[in-house]
């Protein structure tokens, strides 16, 4: 951890200026306010990897694109820097282990396009609707084809949104002034929020894909997102439906979408990301009907020039030891305040984690109560770390510790904070509670021996002690003989080996939980099997 008062030795205790290198073009009202804010500027464009290597010792901070690798060996040889930033959302291409490890402030300007990827979305939506690219090209190639290129109008009609975030909300506001019906789907969002934006709710994804007459996709890309779309998804789909991606490749399973686009159940559609990028060879080209751009969402003269002044802010801003809001590694809090509760953190976005995994319905609210000792020092940091792991991969932003809240409160979920001073069984718990639709889901854990050793201690109110792990699943029955031999016999069936096997009953007879660890992950189909021959109401497995 690199403290705020650490900064600010290592940085006016200096004699030499502070240089910055921008080694990707960035907006030049951006490198004027790096020079007002009296740093030289070396703007190197043209520096190789291996420059880059030799020289980045000389340099407090580094300003990117997506195009400059910042491996391990360019940080290892960075002596001196304190930030990089990168001029956009995604920072896939710095290595953030060995920069946080380094002490290095990651920031990027994650809201500098997404007005232009809201209007991009639109604009593709249109396009597809009208045929406007295909008709260009006809018509330049001197051919005056009218009746060939008929479109659709989107008044009144209706636009799925699967992925209510920033963007999201963006393209439905901006559908509503086209006169559109909006529909949307995102278990994340509150009930109230939905009524606000004037957007009827769906309770599943399934109930978008009916009535869509257009469908886009506002997700991150992870293994929940990853084939989202496939047969069964398209089949109940409207007949002529048009789809919009400006999201993330692979969304869609490609050769689903091949064969509804031969069938004419999918009358077009309109991407502009892709599973791999560059894409200049694809059967998708071979459709009239198909629309293609090259990840244009946040290509704008003004979405360039705001990621360019934003990522200049932060940059300024981390090497003045000020508070950089979009950090995306290291957050800048008092030391005693992190020497508190650091332990917890890891456990406290487990936590979330869990809670996110088993509240799939919608969330309206959630609680964190923390109980013991802990209770007495600032606990914001860890009510943060809880979001976070609920947040990360359900949004199409990188989640850190400061924007972790706003996605909270951007989807009207509140969040409270409460106090007990000690606890039975544990010297300190931290417990999540929150209503998934119509459901209470509740969550504890703590930490235990001279290691401090994680651990999930309720789940739905049953006491249970279980070491968290990659793989998990939780199975709710009735509580009657046999029932974990029948769950093993299915498992072992599969190959699928049991770590561990933890069960959690309130009274004989009653309802039981029965929470195991796996090596491998458990596919649907096997744990639909579970469900169906072990009589288990309840099956849930999951990746933390």
């Amino acid at each position: 951890m690199v403290t705020r008062r650490r900064y600010c030795e290592l940085i006016y205790g200096r004699r030499t200026a502070i240089k910055v290198l921008v080694k990707e073009k960035i907006a030049q009202a951006g490198i004027d306010k790096l020079k007002a804010a009296g740093f030289k500027v070396d703007v190197r464009i043209d520096m190789s990897a291996d420059e880059l290597v030799e020289e980045i010792s000389n340099y407090d901070a580094l300003i990117i694109r997506s195009a400059t690798k910042v491996t391990e060996e360019v940080i290892n040889r960075a002596n001196n820097l304190k930030v990089i930033g990168r001029a956009g959302i995604g920072v896939d291409n710095v290595n953030l282990e060995a920069a946080t490890k380094r002490g290095i402030i990651i920031a990027n300007a994650p809201q500098s396009n997404i007005v232009s990827a809201a209007e991009h979305t639109i604009a593709l939506m249109l396009a597809c609707a009208r045929n406007i690219p295909q008709a260009c090209s006809s018509t330049r190639a001197g051919k005056w084809e009218r009746s060939k290129f008929q479109g659709v109008e989107v008044y009144e009609k209706t636009l799925g949104i699967i992925g209510l975030g920033r963007i999201g909300t963006l393209v439905a506001s901006r559908a509503h002034g086209l006169g559109m019906k909006v529909i949307a789907y995102d278990p994340y969002v509150a009930k109230e929020r939905y009524t606000q934006l004037g957007i009827e709710r769906a309770a599943k994804i399934d109930d978008v894909l009916k009535v869509a007459d257009f469908l886009t996709v506002h997700l991150p890309k992870s293994k929940e997102t990853l084939g989202l779309i496939g047969d069964r998804e398209l089949a109940i789909m409207k007949d002529g439906v048009r789809l919009i991606n400006t999201a993330r490749g692979g969304i869609y399973q490609l050769e689903p979408l091949l064969n509804a686009l031969k069938s004419g159940k999918v009358a077009g559609i309109s991407f502009d990301v892709f599973d791999q990028e560059p894409l200049t060879e694809s059967p998708l080209f071979d459709f009239d009907q198909v629309v293609c751009t090259p990840h244009l969402g946040a290509s704008t003269i003004e979405a360039q020039d705001r990621a360019g002044t934003m990522i200049a802010e932060q940059v300024i801003a981390g090497l003045k030891g000020e508070f950089v809001s979009n950090a995306v590694n290291i957050p800048l809090i008092p030391v005693e305040a992190m020497e508190a509760v650091k332990l917890f953190l890891p456990l406290a976005e487990k936590l979330g984690k869990l809670f996110n995994k088993l509240a799939d319905k919608g969330m309206h609210s959630i609680e964190v109560e923390y109980v013991g000792p802990i209770s007495k020092n600032e606990t914001k940091l860890l009510t943060i770390a809880v979001l976070k792991g609920i947040f990360d991969g359900v949004v199409e932003e990188q989640v850190n510790y400061v924007n972790a809240p706003i996605f909270a409160e951007e989807r009207g979920i509140e969040v409270r904070e409460s106090t007990k001073s000690s606890s039975q069984d544990y010297i300190n718990v931290i417990r999540l509670r929150g209503r998934d639709g119509d459901e209470d889901v509740s969550v504890a854990g703590t930490l235990v021996g001279k290691k401090n050793q994680e651990r999930f201690v309720n789940i739905y109110e049953f006491d249970i002690d279980m070491v968290p792990s990659k793989y998990m699943a939780f199975f709710r029955y009735e509580d009657v003989p046999g029932m974990i031999g029948k769950v093993g016999t299915i498992l072992g069936d599969h190959s699928i080996n049991i770590a561990n096997m933890q069960v959690g009953r309130k009274k004989i007879g009653g309802e039981a939980l029965m929470g195991i660890n796996v090596d491998t992950p458990i596919p649907d189909e096997v744990i639909e099997d579970i469900k169906s021959s072990a009589g288990i109401s309840f099956a849930k497995f999951m990746v933390l």
